[in-house]
This record gives C-alpha cells, structure tokens and sequence, in this order.
C-alpha cells in the first residue's frame, strides 16, 4: 500500500517518540501511554472517543490512556510521545483532558519533535523520572527467558518506591497525576518499544515479542493493538524499511 503523497507508509521508533506515515483503515479502538498527535497530510483526520463522540480536525491531540478510535483517512502522519520527555511538556501545558484539536500542529514534523524527544521532561518530579528509568533498565537488562521466573529486586512497587525515596502510595499518586497512568502501564510501553526495536532490527515478530520481555507473540499482539490498533505482523515491514538505506533516516530529509 503507497501513501497519498507517493512515498511508502512507515513506522519509525526513535528516542522519546515513535512515528507512523501512510494510510489508516478504521481502527480498533485503544489507548496508549503517550501522547498521540495525529495529522492529516491533506484534509482532516477524524476519531471517536470513548463516549463515540466524533472529533475532525486538521491536526488532533490524545492525552496518554484515552480511549480512541481513528476513522479512515488516505494519509496520517502521527507521532507518539512519551511523557518523559521534554517535547511531552508542551503538550501536557494544553491541559486537555481528552482529544483537542490543533491547528498549531498542523504542520509538525519530525525535525520539529526529535529535539524534545531525545531530551527528559523539565515538569515531571525527578523521583518519578527515577522509577520510569529504573523500570526501562532492568527490563533491558533482564534475560528474555527469565521475565516470568525471576522477579528483579525493583519488581515490586514497595520496592521501587523504596530506591527513589518514595512511599509507594506517593509514587502511585505521582504517576497518575504526572503521567496519567500507573506505572505498570508505562512498562508495557517501555516493553513495546523495545520489541519494535528488535523487529527494525531484523527480529521476527515471536522473537521480538520475548526480546521485548513478553510471555510470547500472542502476549505482544494484544498489548500492541490495545495499545495502538496495531499488530506486529503489520508493524514489522514498515520497522525494516525504515532501517533500510534510503528509508527514514536520522537526518529526517524525507520527513519535511
């Protein structure tokens, strides 16, 4: 499938934020634990929330865990941004609960949020910062075949809370306050992420799924379509491409 603009679909994982351009069907419907922004590259984009309450504009915005479905549209561009970092914070100062529209996004592309992306948030309390950190390490540095059978000193959210200084009911409060979403849904994120990047490595999406710390593929095929209305089998070619030379690359040129 080509893209309206005549360039192949992709879907790209970088640091901070993730990015699809191309074609949407009508999607499932889903939350994620980041911020969507979601741009139609001619015309409007459309979405139901939760409540089916249609929402058309050139450019939309979902908070992270709002249910959402996008409708069909010939060619979105949509980054994902994780709200720690710096990008995040401008995005939090809207204040919206739900899905807004925004024109003053319209026109965003990647240059625009790969800086704000590779940079942590100035507006998160730095002890939360700490326990999203201490999450994302010890999973990437746990063996793939021990996520079920040997539990990390820090698996625990007493135990966490106890590393950054924090009663767990402190560091509870925090994040849904701070992130709007528990901690536990931060670590699928974190997990999805790094089985995207296993597949833009070349990994085949059952050998992604244990890389990412899943139980197995079907684990990661739900967690990613709720998460994003996506399955990996759909994700995984657009990953490669944009690995491939002459795809998106880190100078962004085919992004503007």
């Amino acid at each position: 499938m080509r893209s309206g603009d005549g360039t192949a679909p992709y879907f790209a994982v970088h640091e901070g934020y993730a990015l699809y351009r191309g074609p949407v069907s009508d999607s499932v419907a889903h939350r994620h634990a980041a911020f969507q922004i979601a741009i139609a590259l001619g015309g409007e984009v459309s979405m139901l929330d939760a409540g089916r309450i249609p929402h058309r504009a050139a450019a939309l915005v979902v908070p992270p865990m709002v249910w959402h479905r996008i409708l069909a549209v010939e060619n979105l561009l949509t980054f994902f941004v994780e709200p720690h970092c710096a990008f995040a914070d401008r995005l939090r100062a809207r204040r919206g609960a739900g899905i807004t529209a925004a024109a003053d996004l319209r026109d965003l592309r990647e240059q625009h949020v790969r800086g704000g992306g590779a940079h942590p948030s100035g507006d998160l309390d730095p002890r939360l910062q700490a326990a999203m950190r201490t999450l994302a390490d010890q999973d990437a540095t746990r063996a793939p075949d021990s996520t079920a059978t040997r539990p990390h000193a820090t698996d625990s959210l007493p135990a966490l809370a106890a590393e950054v200084g924090l009663s767990p009911q402190r560091l509870r409060a925090l994040a849904r306050l701070q992130l709007g979403m528990p901690l536990s849904r931060w670590r699928i994120w974190v997990r999805l992420r790094r089985a995207a990047e296993a597949m833009r490595a070349g990994q085949s999406p059952a050998a992604a799924a244990i890389t990412g710390g899943f139980a197995d593929q079907a684990h990661f095929t739900r967690r990613l379509r709720e998460m994003m209305g996506l399955t990996p089998a759909a994700v995984a070619p657009l990953l490669r491409r944009s690995a491939a030379p002459g795809g998106v690359h880190r100078d962004g040129a085919r992004d503007r």
